[in-house]
């Protein structure tokens, strides 16, 4: 379960055993949880107890981290 990436207390991070899947990052904060697509612009795949300012900082910041989370997940799943 690399983590990626952890600002504003959220926590970046995809699972090693979803590769299968199109490119996406899991944030998690507390207890809370939500799944992005890596697309522009971000798309939210599904949210469990985030409040709707916190998905909308959540999207600024999957929309500029984007790269990173693409290049970490390539890198991961598409080693030579």
């Amino acid at each position: 379960m690399p983590t990626v990436l952890i600002v504003e207390g959220y926590r970046f991070f995809f699972f090693s055993n979803e590769g299968f899947e199109p490119p996406h990052i899991h944030v998690e904060k507390g207890d809370d949880h939500a799944k992005w697509w890596l697309q522009k612009p971000p798309e939210l795949e599904y949210s469990e107890g985030f409040k709707p300012s916190q998905l909308r900082r959540m999207r600024e910041l999957v929309a500029e981290h984007e790269d990173e989370f693409a290049k970490a997940w390539n890198e991961h799943f598409h080693r030579s």
